[in-house]
């Protein structure tokens, strides 16, 4: 867009920084989370944005900054939605904080390419334990690998001593400024699982003593008007015209009318705020149960069973017997359901635990589940649905064996190989797929709306869904 173009298209301007690192465990939600919380204690709005896809990351910023945490890809989400977030964003904060994914320039697109796109800061955050003057090196080579972007400065995690950060400070170019410096500490660092963070609802309380102690050590390292030396960025509205755009708006109410029941308690979390929030805009009346604790699924035309932990709460969902019935029984009744990840595991006849214990699930799809050790599969995926393809990713630790041929594959972002496996049964589409629904409403709305049944191939030669990055 040319200067003069943008003369006639809405702006507005907010603080913004982009923290990224060079790799990932370097401290990065730690201190985003802590950054917010220290601001946030001052009255300031300070709206948190995740890049990638991430679920367990958003549920522990939005609690640290009392905001919704949206997650921001332009691949996943496309370009016009991104910079219709930040607009929307900077409308009523006093900062956006962007917290990057894995190192600063890995993936397609990175987040260098994210920051650079819309002209954001970038401050590179380091775990500086073990070095002093090479932290310099490293952050000297990150900020001028690329000549778009800009470095704001960097921030020493886990630094030792006051003279720690003296050897860090004083090895710095003068083109880069020591924004501060996080005192190593026990009290700060967030837990984790074998899928990453915890979910922020099981330590509520442990995070909120660990959000303001690191908000305390940052006030102590001189961070308290950290804020004054971040510039503010303008951020642009998209242009209505934008073809990227995905205004769903101007497309109507195609849900109104429909009641959409959505699995959430402690077993099914994985829940983007973006897809909800487009269910309702598109008319949809969005309900939630719990298929641990409820006895039944709500009234309703349609069902998501999105992805979490059900493997950590397998016994809990096998000895619910009403609530197996009152899916079996929706299933039954050709009402379209959407399983994705955990929720397809729940579909499956069978779930066995990480302490190889099995129990029974629904038997919607002939197969069974089982957890496996630290290998996985992850990584972006279009879902090339009958209704049409929608952006996804995949993030497991499971293996599935169906007896029951996939319609489909996913196609990978980066990888001729095949993706997860897209299964469909009736009006039940299954997968390990995560869907992001804003990259292709109209498909969502099909996919909800459905009252057609999808031929399936039937196969007795069981496929292994185990395909990994």
């Amino acid at each position: 867009m040319s200067s003069e173009d943008k003369k006639t298209v809405k702006s507005t301007t907010c603080p913004a920084l982009f923290l990224s690192a060079p790799a990932s465990g370097q401290g990065k939600t730690t201190i985003t989370a802590a950054l917010a919380r220290l601001l946030t204690r001052q009255g300031k709005i300070v709206r948190i944005f995740k890049t990638g896809p991430d679920y367990l990351d958003p549920q522990i910023l939005a609690q640290a900054s009392q905001q919704d945490v949206i997650p921001l890809d332009m691949w996943m989400a496309g370009e016009a939605w991104c910079q219709e977030q930040l607009y929307i964003a900077a409308q009523t904060a006093d900062l956006i904080l962007i917290e990057g994914a894995m190192g600063l320039f890995d993936g397609e697109p990175s987040s260098a390419d994210l920051a650079a796109r819309f002209s954001i800061p970038i401050a590179i955050v380091m775990d500086v334990k073990g070095m002093a003057q090479t932290v310099a090196a490293i952050a000297s080579g990150l900020a001028n690998f690329r000549d778009d972007i800009e470095v704001a400065g960097l921030i020493a995690n886990n630094c030792g001593s006051e003279r720690h950060r003296e050897l860090i400070e004083n090895a710095l170019p003068e083109t880069l400024s020591l924004l501060t410096c996080v005192a190593r500490s026990e009290d700060i660092a967030l837990p984790e699982r074998h899928l990453g963070l915890v979910q922020a609802d099981e330590v509520k309380e442990e995070l909120e003593q660990r959000f303001n102690s690191g908000a305390d050590c940052l006030e102590r390292a001189g961070a308290k008007n950290l804020l004054e030396k971040i510039k503010p960025v303008t951020f642009y509205a998209p242009d209505v015209d934008d073809t990227l755009l995905l205004n769903i708006k101007s497309k109507g109410k195609q849900l109104d009318g429909t009641t959409i029941a959505v699995a959430r308690d402690k077993a099914f979390t994985f829940i983007y705020d973006a897809n909800i929030r487009m269910l309702e805009q598109l008319g949809a009346q969005v309900t939630f149960f719990s298929p641990i604790n409820d006895d039944f699924v709500p009234v309703a035309d349609a069902l998501w069973l999105p992805g979490g932990y059900p493997e950590l709460h397998a016994e809990a969902l096998s000895s619910n017997l009403l609530m197996l019935k009152s899916i079996n029984e929706f299933f039954e009744k050709n009402k379209p359901i959407l399983a994705e990840c955990g929720g397809f595991l729940y579909t499956l006849n069978t779930l066995t635990d990480l302490t190889d214990s099995t129990y029974p699930m629904l038997g919607l799809l002939e197969g069974d589940g089982a957890m496996r050790g630290k290998r996985g599969c992850q990584g972006m995926q279009t879902a090339p649905l009958p209704e049409g393809d929608v952006r996804a990713h995949a993030h497991h630790r499971s293996r599935s064996t169906l007896v029951q041929q996939p319609i489909a594959y996913g196609r990978r972002q980066r990888h001729p190989a095949p993706g997860e496996a897209i299964y469909r049964e009736n009006n039940l589409t299954a997968t390990y797929l995560h869907l992001f629904f804003p990259s292709n409403p109209d498909v969502i709305v099909q996919l909800f709306k459905s009252n057609k049944i999808a031929d399936t191939i039937q196969d007795s030669a069981p496929i292994e869904n185990q395909y990994a990055d």
